[in-house]
């Protein structure tokens, strides 16, 4: 009943008056004025959500709640429906945190999300410089090995030119012995079966005018037959020697005109291939320039991301847990 109920907040009236007289002159200090005295069940509704608030600023150390509190204690002293400016206070804070926790988690989303794609085009670009750089630094070993194949080849290109010159040269030193020599056999040998000739017919002839001189014809026809006989041996060897020395310097000469071939065309194939891989290196070390600028971008921009998003002292998680206790504690406020 009524009475009941105005004997109840009497009696509680007394024991705040009694117990309370200290502590509210620092916390509270509403039972100070007439207005401020407790009525109702209203009234202790009232008190009892301040001191959860109270209680739940101090537990979150948390100034806008401990701000809220001492505004609530304002509306209470009043005296102007209390019960609806408290009310509206807590309501006024519930919409005030909810938004500051949907703005906190809105910004976490946008920290997680940008962090994410950065650190994915980062990881990206790096390993794009990475790939490339294998490749050009390929190339350019290749270019190199190529250009000391190429040096190599020409300089047995010039020593294969210098052989076949100094060859040349002795071939035509020894034809011209030969040619020298082949005509001073051939005349030797001619003079000689002259020689042999007009003794042979000197000697054949009959009468005795000759036969006391037929002995000593007869040793110089015998030398000269062997001196005829060493001048064919000497011509045909001769004549062996330069055909022998004639198809050998063919011979070498065919083999050095196909081993010149070959190696001048691998010269140009050489050359060609080591000019396209410097050129396709090039290109690709301007391509990893073009995406060394783009990951220096993407670092700069992750820089900023971390110096925006990055949690020093609260972390997003102890914000989240926070707001939901206040407004836990605040809803529970309204509920009294």
């Amino acid at each position: 009943s009524r009475a009941e109920e105005l004997n109840a907040i009497a009696e509680a009236k007394k024991i705040i008056v009694e117990t309370t007289s200290g502590a509210s002159k620092i916390s509270y200090s509403f039972l100070q004025t007439a207005r401020s005295q407790l009525r109702s069940g209203t009234d202790l509704a009232n008190f009892a959500a301040l001191r959860l608030v109270r209680s739940l600023a101090q537990k979150q150390n948390s100034p806008a709640l401990a701000l809220l509190a001492q505004r609530m204690g304002a509306a209470l002293r009043s005296g102007e429906d209390p019960f609806e400016k408290v009310r509206g206070l807590i309501s006024d804070m519930i919409a005030k945190l909810e938004t500051e926790a949907e703005a906190d988690a809105t910004h976490k989303a946008y920290c997680d999300k940008e962090l994410k794609e950065s650190e994915e085009k980062e990881a990206a670009k790096t390993a794009e410089i990475a790939k490339q750089t294998a490749r050009i630094d390929k190339m350019d070993a290749r270019s190199a090995m190529l250009k000391e194949e190429v040096a190599q080849l020409q300089a047995d290109l010039a020593a294969l030119a210098k052989a076949q010159a100094e060859m040349d040269k002795l071939r035509e030193e020894e034809h011209t012995a030969y040619v020298s020599n082949k005509a001073d056999m051939e005349q030797g040998l001619d003079g000689v079966k002259l020689a042999l000739k007009v003794l042979n017919e000197y000697y054949a002839k009959e009468g005795k005018a000759h036969t006391a001189q037929s002995g000593g014809g007869s040793s110089i026809i015998g030398l000269l037959e062997v001196v005829e006989s060493d001048f064919s041996k000497d011509l045909a060897e001769i004549e062996t020697t330069e055909e022998t020395a004639a198809a050998e310097y063919e011979r070498q000469t065919k083999d050095n005109a196909v081993e010149k071939t070959t190696k001048t065309k691998d010269v140009e194939h050489k050359t060609k291939e080591s000019v396209d891989l410097d050129k396709e290196s090039a290109e690709m070390k301007t391509d990893r320039e073009q995406v060394q600028a783009e990951l220096d971008a993407v670092l700069e921009y992750l820089e900023k991301i971390h110096k925006e998003c990055d949690e020093v002292a609260e972390t997003y998680a102890d914000r989240k847990a926070r707001h939901e206790a206040e407004i836990a504690g605040l809803k529970e406020a309204l509920t009294i």
